[in-house]
Parts: C-alpha cells; structure tokens; sequence
C-alpha cells in the first residue's frame, strides 16, 4: 500500500505529487492523457504562486509580470506587485515543468482514469493501485467529488465561462492587463517575446471572436487571426460543502472555485496542495477542511465581493474608474492577493 494516490495530472495533482515525494511519501499519479495538456487559462502566475514553484524546485519560462491593470474606454488604473513578479506562462509549459520535476523526484505516473473507486477505514483502491489516502485533483468538474456526493446546490447565479486564444504579438505591457466591458472582461497576459493570451470571462454564450468584438480598442491591437484554438471552460462557479470525505480530499479546482476574476486558482492550488501532504503526513484528513478554508478566505472574499459588484450593472460601471481615483485601495486589493 502506497502512502497517496493522486487522481488528475494537471497542475494541483503534480504539485500535490512533488509535495508528498519531497516530503519521503510514496505517491502514485494517476492521468489518463498524455502531457503537456493545454486548458482554458488565464495564465497569469500571481507572484505567491512563482515563489511556491521555485520552492518546489520548478522553474517555468515566460514573461515577466510587474503588476495588474484594469482599463474600460474611458480610465487606466495600475497596480505593481510590491513582494516579486509574477509571470506570464503558458499552460502547456506550465504542466511540462511540473512533470519534469515530479519525474526528477521519481513520481510514478500511471496512464488511466479513475472511473470509479472504493475507501474504508484503512485505504482507498482505485485504478488498480491501494492507497492510504487519495487526493482528487481532477478538475472544476471533478467526477471524484461529484461520486461523494460534496457538490453544494447552486446558489442562483447566473453562470459565468472562460475563453481563451494566442496572438502572436510583441506585449505592450508587463502587466496583466484586464479590459472591461458591460458583460465581460478581457485578461490580456504577455507569456513570450512575441505571443500573447487572451481570455475572456462572460456570462454570454458567444464564439470568441463575437466576445473579442465587445472590446473594439483591444481588438485594434492584435493581429487578425489568432495561432491557437479557442479554449473554454466553465460553469466556473462551484460550490463545495466540503473537501474532504473519509480519506479523500479535493485539491485545485475540484476543491471549489469562486470565479477567474482575480486570477489565484494556480496560487491556491499550489498552497492547498502543502497543506494536503501535511495532513496525509500527520494522518489527519480531517485537519485539511479547515486548512483550505483558512487559506481560501482573501480569494473567496475578495473574488466574491468583486463579482457582486460585476452583477450591479450601475456599479460594475464604476469599478475602473473607482479603481483609478484610488490608486492606494486598489493597490491594496491587488497585493492583497498577490
């Protein structure tokens, strides 16, 4: 019997992996596609989430990130990070780095998928291997947690969705740069010399090219066609009652997700996954539900409050422009999270 079983090779489940391997476990990955694999994303490291990755020994290529900008047609707000840089990543080079490091560390990566599963006081057995604990890392519409039965019901909102496209040109920033529009925003991240994300966040369903429509000063700076395909995720709210469920726990999106308004998922993923190894290590499971809440508090907080107000029409209207004339609060906000 192995000490943790991870299900998901993504980002939370290998950064969950490097975690136990580094810590003496014996960790099993269990990912039925082969890597790199691309999603939706914003690809934005917050600076919390490049220093996790280097003290995990991983280091990602990219571009460097000074800070956060809003902008709407009439107003500019900036905020710089004041503890590092971020970075801008792709996400394909993202997973390979962190499975460069698992395989390093001698992670076993099993080619399979946990379609169903059994635990009991001892261990939990899925795709053949038996472990002491699993750790679900299998995404924002986790199969694991939905078996348990630990989705909450949905609250009533009106649901939201990413998507996300290349372009190849020269950044005009070093921030992220997030443009605002009546019904969406537009994240703008530098992730090479030459080549940058957009992802737009909405609650209309569109194809990307009528959403990039709606942000006519953005779309003036971007070639005509883009080099990637449409990526698209969502519903990206999920309620969770809880994360853990005898000895399984969810890490990274199946943990819960608010929304990718302030772009923490990787940041949160990276730091729930330390405290999930601390808990499989001191043999309390029971321990990481309160760990991930404590966490999780600025994001759900701050995340929450902003999407609020995205659904006020007459103050989603004043959220750059309030932005700019308080350039210290919205430093604040941003640091907060960074």
């Amino acid at each position: 019997m192995i000490d943790l079983l991870v299900a998901g090779g993504g980002p939370a489940g290998l950064a969950t992996a490097i975690h136990a391997a580094r810590a003496g476990l014996d960790v099993v990955v269990v990912e039925p596609r082969p890597g790199p694999v691309d999603k939706a994303c914003g690809e934005g490291l917050m600076p919390s989430a490049v220093r996790a990755l280097a003290e995990l020994g991983v280091s990602v290529p990219g571009h460097a990130l000074r800070g956060i900008r809003y902008v709407d047609p009439h107003h500019r707000a900036e905020a710089p990070f004041r503890r590092g840089q971020g970075r801008g990543v792709r996400r394909t080079d993202l997973h390979a780095a962190l499975a460069a490091r698992a395989a390093e560390l001698g992670v076993e990566v099993v080619a399979a998928r946990v379609s169903g599963f059994s635990q009991d006081r001892d261990g939990v057995t899925a795709a053949g291997v038996t472990a002491r604990y699993l750790a679900a890392a299998d995404g924002l519409h986790s199969p694991i947690r939905r078996s348990l039965g630990l989705g909450a019901r949905p609250d009533g909102r009106a649901a939201r969705y990413g998507l996300r496209r290349h372009f190849a040109v020269a950044p005009w920033t070093d921030c992220v740069e997030v443009h605002w529009s009546q019904h969406a925003e537009a994240y703008v991240t530098p992730v090479g010399p030459r080549l940058v994300g957009v992802a737009v966040l909405t609650g209309e369903r569109a194809p990307f090219e009528r959403q990039l429509a709606g942000f006519p000063e953005l779309a003036a700076r971007l070639p005509p066609s883009a080099v990637t395909d449409a990526r698209g995720a969502g519903p990206l709210h999920q309620r969770v009652r809880t994360r853990v469920a005898g000895r399984t726990m969810l890490v990274g999106d199946a943990a819960g997700y608010v929304d990718a308004l302030t772009g923490e998922g990787i940041s949160l993923a990276l730091a729930a996954a330390g405290h999930l190894v601390r808990c499989v290590r001191a043999g309390r499971p029971e321990d990481y539900e309160r760990a991930w809440r404590r966490l999780s508090r600025r994001y759900r907080t701050l995340t929450g409050a902003l999407l609020w107000l995205r659904r006020q029409p007459a103050l989603a209207a004043r959220i750059v422009p309030t932005a700019a004339r308080y350039p210290a609060v919205f430093a604040a906000a941003v640091n907060r999270l960074a």
